[in-house]
């Protein structure tokens, strides 16, 4: 081993300089060497401070094997991109092709399908009312007020002069706001779309539909310049009520043509488009100023008009004007379109629709009606009423459904559900009858408790020991209470039910005194099988549905709906409603030569007064009330309604002979029938024992309605 002796610079250490052998313990080249001992390559170079790691060897083929590879992924996905896109477009085309086969017949657009109308006539041919879509004129757009389309632009497509039919920035924002606000909350349809969809296409919501109002749309933007389908647009959109375009809808809401809106009549015409129906001005008034307001409101942003304008506009907002001919006739249109509906369904031609309405009683119910609440409404607190008339087969000759149809449009003579108080009495003195007593019967007008319930006479008075037919000319509510509970008010439920009374019933104690809801048509109806003598009844009003080339749509066929109550029964129960009339609550009614038959009827806290009548001849009901059930200043069923129905019945009789009524001759009734043993009374306070009598007409309902 050669030792070399040296010093270290600045140091007293010594260095060994080592040969290879020495360094290793083995010769050079010998690969015996431990492999657990580290070696130094000879001369190698120290590396300098700071300078950067040497690479490993392998780094550069790494990385082209990555390039290589993203290079390989990128073709790959160019190639399958350009692929789809070309089936995407084949595919494209092809539903092109497909939508287009389906697409309907492309014909004239100038021309607008006039919608078809109905002509409601009287019984003598009379014209009492005209129904269907109203399609105004034609109105070319240069003849408008620059700010009534502008509205329309504003609020349903403000980036109309720049697309080509199809929106899509309006699309997308549509599709964020219905995210954000969890459903439909914006429509991404053009006015261009719109009109496609009006002129050609239906209001379902499928795909395909959407797809053909695009491609007409398109077709529509090649063929037609865009104030040509601004102009098309505003002359076929529906605005409600029966109205389609700009001039229809100016004149149902303001009475004007559209070439005279002022700016919030325009704002709110555009407002309408949204929901022609529920945004209406006539049926809400308040939700189509708010939808004004908005539009209005973009008009600024989009600066069509100055802010000043708006305001002023704001300050003075557009109110829809009553309906043309707002007369009582209205409610009997309203309520010949529903029957229409019912009959023949969907129509799509002109129709003539001949009634069983008598434009003079007509007139007689609506005066006699209208003037006498004109009169005492406002002393009594009443705010509405209701007369129907009808012959006793059910064929209806009158029928007001309000004091008045332009300020209101619901019809209270066949929808309003109000309790009947004592006009109820006569279900629960049939059912007596028909289980065996009789009008000379005794029963004992005193206090009751049911069950903590005592109802009470009108006057808190009673009158001990009295005949039915005291009872219920008199209207006693205790002996009415006695008799339900003696029979059970199931039965009582279904003897109204048997008489045409549609609407649900309680069968509880308290049903003696007409706490249930009916309306006055069913009431009527009701009443009517008394005046016919027992048979069945059906009230309809219409007679006969024309088409437009004098084709029968439907005709009425004369049926008989058969007896429902014995002649006997029927002859006891005018014998005693008669009395009503003459010596009891209905005394005040006033028909000269006429033997007539009738109930009144006041409902709890005076909210409801009534009176039922009839003659042989005709039946007639009044109610009187208010619609938000507060209760009236002590108006009863023997007050106003008495003195409505004896003037429209004395207009409605005169000339006529009178006849008697059905089963009475001189105040008696005759050919009775034959008497049931009375059930056990049973006590005020227990349960109602079931009817235990009937005959065949009791099984009969019994198996019809069940026993309760």
């Amino acid at each position: 081993m050669a030792w070399r002796e040296g010093r270290k610079r600045g140091g007293g250490s010594i260095d060994l300089d080592l040969s290879p052998e020495d360094r290793t313990g083995a010769p050079p080249g010998d690969s015996s060497a431990a492999p657990d001992e580290p070696s130094e390559r000879p001369n190698k170079k120290p590396a300098k401070r700071g300078a950067p790691r040497r690479r490993n060897a392998d780094a550069a083929p790494r990385k082209r094997k990555r390039t290589r590879r993203t290079r390989s992924m990128l073709g790959r996905a160019a190639y399958w991109g350009a692929v789809l896109a070309l089936w995407a477009l084949i595919g494209g085309i092809g539903a092109l092709v497909w939508i287009g086969i389906r697409l309907p017949p492309i014909q004239s657009l100038e021309i607008p399908k006039r919608p078809p109308s109905v002509l409601i006539l009287g019984v003598n041919g009379a014209t009492l009312a005209t129904r269907g879509d109203m399609g105004g004129a034609a109105v070319a757009i240069g003849e408008l007020p620059d700010y009534a389309p502008n509205a329309f632009i504003a609020i349903e497509d403000r980036r109309f002069y720049s697309h080509r039919g199809v929106d899509p920035f309006g699309i997308a924002r549509a599709v964020v706001a219905d995210i954000f606000h969890r459903g439909a909350a914006q429509g991404g349809s053009t006015i261009t779309q719109q009109l496609a969809k009006n002129l050609f296409l239906t209001q379902e919501r499928t795909v395909t539909r959407k797809l053909q109002e695009i491609v007409l749309a398109l077709w529509l933007e090649h063929k037609f310049s865009k104030t040509q389908i601004l102009e098309l647009y505003l002359n076929r959109v529906y605005f409600g009520a029966g109205a389609y375009g700009i001039e229809g809808a100016a004149q149902r809401y303001f009475g004007k043509s559209a070439r005279h809106l002022t700016l919030a009549e325009a704002a709110m015409l555009a407002g309408l488009v949204q929901a022609p129906s529920r945004l209406a001005p006539s049926r809400n008034p308040a939700g189509a100023e708010r939808r004004a307001a908005l539009v209005l409101a973009d008009m600024v942003e989009l600066k069509m008009i100055p802010p000043a304008s708006a305001k002023l506009a704001l300050a003075r907002p557009a109110h829809a004007i009553k309906p043309p001919a707002a007369g009582s006739v209205n409610y009997v249109a309203d309520w010949v379109m529903d029957a229409v509906n019912d009959l023949i369904g969907k129509f799509d031609q002109d129709i003539v629709v001949d009634t069983t309405i008598d434009p003079a009683l007509q007139n007689a119910a609506e005066h006699a009606l209208v003037d006498t609440l004109n009169a005492k409404g406002d002393k009594l607190n009443i705010g509405q009423g209701a007369l129907v008339a009808m012959t006793p087969d059910g064929v209806v000759r009158a029928l007001v459904g309000g004091r008045d149809y332009g300020d209101s449009q619901f019809d209270r003579a066949v929808d309003a559900k109000r309790q009947p108080g004592s006009a109820f009495k006569p279900f629960v003195y049939l059912t007596a009858l028909e289980h065996g007593l009789t009008p000379e019967t005794v029963r004992e007008d005193a206090p009751i408790a049911v069950k903590g319930w005592r109802p009470e006479n009108y006057e808190r008075q009673y009158l001990g020991a009295v005949t039915l037919r005291q009872a219920l000319a008199d209207s006693l509510n205790t002996v009415s209470v006695r008799l339900t509970l003696e029979f059970g008010p199931a039965a009582v439920v279904r003897t109204a039910y048997r008489l045409g009374i549609a609407s649900i019933l309680e069968p509880n104690a308290s049903i003696a005194l007409g706490t249930s809801e009916v309306s006055p048509l069913e009431l009527v109806s009701a009443y009517a099988t008394f005046a016919n003598g027992g048979l069945a009844v059906s009230p309809h009003i219409v007679e006969r549905i024309r088409g437009a080339d004098g084709k029968t749509l439907y005709g009425r066929s004369q049926q008989q709906l058969g007896r429902i109550v014995d002649p006997g029964y029927v002859g006891m129960m005018n014998a005693m409603l008669h009395e009503t009339l003459v010596n009891g609550t209905a005394r005040a009614a006033n028909l000269p030569g006429w033997r007539a038959a009738g109930k009144t009827g006041t409902s709890q806290d005076f909210r409801d007064a009534w009176f039922i009548g009839y003659t042989s001849r005709l039946v007639a009901g009044i109610w009187l009330g208010n619609d938000d059930n507060s209760p009236t200043k002590r108006a009863v069923g023997g007050g106003v309604p008495v003195e409505i129905w004896s003037r429209f019945m004395r207009t409605a009789l005169a000339g006529t002979a009178p006849t008697a009524l059905p089963g009475i001759a001189d105040g008696t009734w005759f050919n009775p029938p034959p008497a049931f043993a009375p059930p056990a009374p049973a006590d005020a306070g227990s349960e109602a024992p079931r009817d235990n009598g009937g005959g065949l007409d009791s099984w009969l309902l019994d198996k019809l309605f069940g026993r309760r």
